[in-house]
Order: structure tokens, then sequence, then C-alpha cells
């Protein structure tokens, strides 16, 4: 039947062309070329054609049915070891999660294999289609997603569309596009030596991968590895954070509903979640192949040292001490969309953002200009679930946060807006912290050095307005995640300054840009090592494999070790005079030196 659909088609349009003027001009006895023609165009047609998205359902959320506030929220609570789970915004208890143990993590992880052993098998044209109905899922359904990771994690809806769903999408849309392309076999160079070879680099799956993720992006951060792990035909086992857990049972349905759309296994992606304790049965697993951890630098010491026991690789983001730069060259006109960049880049799901504003750092043209615009922009922020900044995960940070800022006015920084946690008269048992404008910060001050990661705007002054001073004070934090620069594009001092950046990204004019158009993510020294996203992120789940073969073994053109060099070596002087006559061949600089080693060959052979 599928076959007759194609013929049809060919009768149908050798009907139309008879009726043209073209069709007059084609002879009877070349129909048959034609026919030909027309044949291969439509089995190319259809075998290009990328296959539609399946939609799917899954069972909804499973959101309280009573709203019961805690009044003392946390995700521990004595007499059980289940995970407490709550919204931070509200105190709403939400249920109870039972933890993994190495027992349960050891059935995930073989489950996830037995089923990666299949999914290894696959096209890439099948693990598009997976990814394109996943896709569809993310953007049919963006107002559950978002509900379900503001209830658990504190943001807003618009934080969340902007911090689940639209970077979801761009990793989902740029690896349907892209992600072939930066895992298909790739052509090497060959030498002079080796002109007879063909080298070509694989990039294959490695087995089982983990990747263990915070809690900032409930949604993102669990679907991010994910999307990566599969495209590279892997299977993966995320260990989500207990500050997310609720949500993270959810959010798993909607990724093994897309495997199974398409008649593949759900067990390929395995959640677990843990109390710190067993965290280490995973880190240290012989069945992990690969580890991504998103977390703090001391939480990672010891993912490392546990991932030594068994050699396994680990990817490491450990946040950041972003700077954002405003040069002198920043043209007055556009100092308030850089105000409006700076507001959502701080403030942005209060402050817990990897790559968000942490420091600003400003040239003396404009830094009262800044302060100016700024303070009354940060006074009128409003905090609440539906309103400008929402909660913080936990009330855990608060002293600490508290206690920068109150060292910070002790060494001469002024505080013009909150620096304090926030009792919400609708929600006592929400965890709010008031948004904070500190100014007139100075590099030594542990505020400008260590990571807030909370809704704190900290703007600093250069020195000066060159390149070397603006750059003294970027590079002085033990970070080197993100960072952005605001300047004319003509401005030399714009171009140093991002050379000169210790960090893994920039963006220029922008903030965030990077991980938006899926440009490699991570950084350096204090903010760990590795990329995910981009090419770079896919290959890193790869095993790259090298592979040179004979181009022309057919004709019997192979290497052979030359009579010389056969062991027993018959004479070590001639030996190692026709060795390097080899090397004059290969690597001599000029026909002369070449023509020497050819001598070099023939006279002791």
């Amino acid at each position: 039947m599928a076959a007759e659909i194609p013929r049809s088609l060919l009768v149908q349009l050798r009907a139309a062309l008879e009726d043209t003027p073209v069709g007059g001009y084609i002879p009877e006895s070349s129909w048959a070329l034609v026919w030909s023609a027309l044949a291969a165009l439509t089995v190319w047609y259809i075998a290009s054609r990328e296959d539609q998205p399946i939609r799917y359902t899954i069972p909804p959320a499973n959101f309280p049915k009573e709203e019961n506030i805690l009044e003392k929220p946390s995700i521990k609570v004595s007499g059980t070891s289940a995970i407490q789970c709550y919204a931070p915004a509200t105190g709403q208890f939400l249920g109870f999660v039972n933890p993994s143990t190495p027992e349960g993590i050891d059935r995930a992880i073989d489950q996830a294999h037995a089923a990666q052993a299949e999914w290894a098998k696959t096209t890439f044209r099948q693990r598009r289609a997976v990814l394109r109905s996943l896709l569809q899922y993310v953007l049919d359904n963006q107002e559950e997603i978002c509900r379900v990771a503001c209830l658990d994690s504190g943001k807003t809806m618009v934080d969340a569309q902007l911090g689940e769903i639209l970077v979801t999408a761009e990793k989902l849309q740029w690896t349907i596009k892209h992600g072939e392309k930066a895992l298909r076999p790739e052509s090497r160079p060959t030498n002079l030596l080796m002109a007879y070879k063909r080298n070509t680099v694989h990039y294959e799956p490695l087995g089982v991968v983990a990747a263990l993720v915070s809690w900032n992006y409930p949604f993102h951060n669990l679907i991010g590895p994910v999307i990566s792990a599969l495209f590279a035909g892997n299977g993966i086992v995320v260990k989500v954070s207990e500050q997310t857990a609720w949500s993270s049972q959810w959010f798993t349905c909607v990724i093994r509903g897309a495997l199974v759309a398409h008649g593949h296994n759900p067990a390929l992606v395995q959640t677990v979640v843990c109390w710190p304790q067993t965290a280490n049965h995973i880190t240290s697993h012989p069945k992990i192949s690969h580890i991504t951890f998103i977390g703090s630098q001391p939480v990672c010491k010891k993912v490392a040292e546990s991932a030594s026991k068994a050699l396994i690789p680990v990817l490491a983001e450990l946040g950041g001490k972003d700077a954002s730069i405003i040069l002198a060259s920043a043209p007055k006109s556009d100092l308030p969309r850089i105000i409006n960049t700076l507001m959502r880049g701080t403030f942005q799901a209060s402050g817990q953002n990897c790559i968000g504003i942490e420091r600003i750092v400003a040239a003396p043209e404009h830094y009262d200009t800044l302060l100016s615009m700024l303070t009354p922009r940060v006074r009128a922020l409003r905090l609440g679930p539906t309103a400008d900044v929402g909660a913080m995960i936990s009330d855990t940070a608060f002293a600490r946060l508290e206690g920068l800022v109150a060292d910070a006015v002790k060494q001469g920084a002024r505080l013009l807006a909150g620096g304090k946690r926030y009792t919400h008269p609708e929600y006592p048992s929400g965890h709010y912290f008031v948004p904070t404008l500190l100014v007139d910060v100075t590099p030594d001050m542990a505020i400008a050095q260590e990571e807030c990661f909370g809704p704190i705007m900290v703007v600093m002054r250069a020195a000066s307005s060159s390149a070397e001073d603006i750059l003294a004070v970027a590079n002085a934090p033990d970070f080197g995640l993100g960072s952005s620069v605001f300047g004319s594009e003509w401005d030399p001092r714009l171009h140093e300054v991002v050379r000169g950046l210790k960090a893994g990204m920039v963006a220029v004019n922008d903030f965030g840009a990077t991980y938006a158009v899926q440009l490699p993510f991570g950084g350096v020294a204090g903010s760990g090592y590795g990329r995910f996203a981009g090419e770079e992120g896919l290959r890193g789940l790869c095993n790259i494999k090298a592979v040179c073969e004979d181009r022309f073994g057919w004709l019997g053109v192979r290497t052979a070790i030359p009579r010389p060099m056969q062991y027993p070596v018959p004479d070590q002087e001639r030996s190692w005079r026709f060795a390097r006559g080899v090397v004059e061949v290969g690597y001599g600089m000029g026909l002369g030196r070449k023509v020497g080693g050819v001598v070099g060959i023939l006279s002791n052979s």
C-alpha cells in the first residue's frame, strides 16, 4: 500500500506535465527516465521528512487538595527519615517523599543500564523524534510546568517562564537541530608519512551517566542533563535536591512520557532523591560512567573525592560571583535599558541564579547616575508569589546574608535598601528576604568575594575607567563563571576587558545571553571545570574514539615494518640511520632535507 502512494503521485505528476508546454517537448522514449527521476525525488522527500511530534498525556501533577500551612517549615522532621515537601513561598505542606536507599539506587542504575543497551542502537533520527515530542509537551503544558516549579521552589511565574521553559525549549530545539552534527563521525587530517591512512573521530555512548543537580530551577536542572544524555545515546540517573523532591517526581513523568510515546523503555531515565549521607553511593558507583555536578564548592570536593574511588570523571558547575561591568563608553541613552537588565539579572529567582549578577562594577563616569536610577527601582520591589520577587528556597541562608551585609556596612559600604529577612503579612511561613541594594562595596569585603545567591545587588566603583582598574575589581574573587560588559562596540577597552575577564562566559551588552544560544556553559577557578550545553557538552558525555584505518587497503597498501626495523634488529647503527631518514622525509623542513631523508632510507635499507 505504501509503495502505491508514490506511484499514484507520479501518475498525477505525469498527467500534469503533459498538459504543460514542457510536457510537449518530452519524447515518449524519455518518460521512463523522467519517471525514474521523479520516483527518486519522491523517495528522497519521504525519507528526509522529519517525524512529527506525538502529543502524549501523563497524569496531572498531584497538587495538594487541602491547604495545610506549616508553622515552621523544614524538609527534616523528627521521627521520620522521609523528606517533608512544602512551598517556600507560603509554607504550604505538599507531602512526604521517601528517600532512596543504596539498594534502591542500585536497582535504578541496573534498570537504566538494561534500557541503555537498546537505546544505544537507536539512530539520531529516533532520538530527535523523542526530543521533538518532549518539546511539544513542554510547549503545550507551559503553565502547569511553571505552576509546579513555582510551588516547589518559591519563584514567580515570570521567573519560571524564563528560567524553566524558555531555556528548556532552547536546549531541546538546539539539540534537535544541531545535535547530530556535533556527534557525527568527523574526518581528521593525516600527514605525509601516513598519507595512505584515513582518520576519523567517533562519539559513542558512555553507558549510564549521573547528574547531581541543584534546586533553583527544578524543571530545567533536571531535564537539561537528560536531554544531552539521551541524545548521546546514554541512560541517566539524576539525583535531585531534597528541596524540590515533590516536583521532580512529576517532571520525571513528563520526560518518560516522551520515551513511552515512541515505544522506548522509560527506565532509561531514573531520578533518585536521598539525604547527603547516601549520595556517596551514586558518586562512587562502578556502573556510573560520568557525573555532572551542579552545586557548591564544599560539596563538590566531597563528590570528586568519592568519584575518584571509581575513577569517574566529574563535570563541576559551582556557581560564581559574576560581575556586570559598566564601562565609561556605555551611552547615557542606553542606561535605562542597562538598568532593566541589571534588575532582571540580579533579582530573578530571588537572586538564586547560577549566572545571576552578583556584582555591578561601574566606571566612575557612570557610578552616581547608576545609583540614582537603581535606588528607587530596588526600593519599589514587592515580595510575594504573585509580586515582583519570590521566596528563597529556605531560611537557612538568612543569617549568613544579614551578616555579610552588616559586615560590609561596618567597613564603609552604604545600605540603600533591604538587607534583612522579611515576614510576609499574608505568608508568614514563607522564606522572604528584602531586595537589597548595597553600594560603595570594595573588593576586600566578604560580600564582594562570597557568592550571595540571594536578592542582593552589590555596586562597586572602579578606581578609574581603564581596563586594568576594571579588571582588578572584576577578577578579584576566586570565581570565574559568567560575566557581562556594557559599553560601546568601538571602545577598545571593551574588547580588552572581554579578553581579560577570568570567566567561562561573557555576554557583551547583555546578560546571560550565552546560555540562551546554547554556547558551552561552565567556568574556571572556583566556579568549576568542564562544560555542558553546546557541542562541547554533548561530546563530553561520549567516549571519544579515534579510528585510523587504511585508505587503500583493498589495493594492499598497508603499514609494513621495514627490514632494518624488524626484530631481532640486524644492525642498530644502520637501523637508527634508516629511522632518521624516515623522520627527515616526514618532517624535514625544505626539499633538501626530505631528499636527504630518502637517501638515508635507501642507503641503509
